[in-house]
């Protein structure tokens, strides 16, 4: 199946690549659908998102989506594919959706590394350096939602500066690095 070219929207902000001492983000590219199709492949990804790991034809698909970018005004996705800085190689994703905020702009974060590559720290690097991105443009406030069975995300998050806000998305609980005051 072909993919059909989908009209770049309007963004606040545009996906950059980034650097850290270990990964790479590359702003994501629909011709990664193949390779990361492989890195996400496992089942036990989904254990706490539901479904089942994409092919790569569903990759292409959403990827495409992803890089047209949000309809709404104002409001900009920003995926990276991550790599390892040494050999190029796709260990995962992150994304933020940033949009408007009282006073400023704010990021849902998300990040995924494939469990070929977990329990080295990846998630959080490749976190810290999409947070400190979003600083540097402005971003006040930044939330994930996790699920709450999900220990090594709320551990990825704590190490990031988040603690949970008391809120609920959809069942996931809201993670903020503005959490309110008691």
């Amino acid at each position: 199946m072909t993919t059909r070219p989908r009209a770049r929207r309007m963004r606040v902000l545009e996906a950059e690549p980034i650097r850290t001492a270990r990964l790479r983000l590359d702003p994501l590219r629909v011709d990664d659908a193949a390779e990361m199709a492989e890195a996400l492949a496992d089942p036990a990804l989904y254990r706490f998102l539901g479904g089942e790991p994409p092919d790569e034809e569903r990759l292409r698909e959403r990827y495409a989506d992803l890089v047209a970018g949000a309809e709404e005004p104002g409001v900009s996705w920003c995926t990276w594919t991550v790599r390892q800085a040494a050999d190029g190689r796709a260990v995962g994703m992150v994304q933020a959706v940033v949009g408007p905020d009282v006073g400023g702009m704010r990021a849902v974060i998300s990040w995924m590394v494939g469990t070929a590559w977990q329990r080295r720290g990846y998630a959080a690097e490749a976190s810290r350096a999409l947070m400190g991105w979003l600083r540097e443009r402005g971003v006040g406030t930044v939330t994930a939602h996790i699920d709450p069975r999900n220990a090594p995300s709320a551990a990825v998050a704590r190490s990031l500066g988040l603690a949970p806000s008391g809120g609920d998305h959809h069942g996931e609980d809201v993670w903020t690095d503005r959490p309110r005051r008691t």
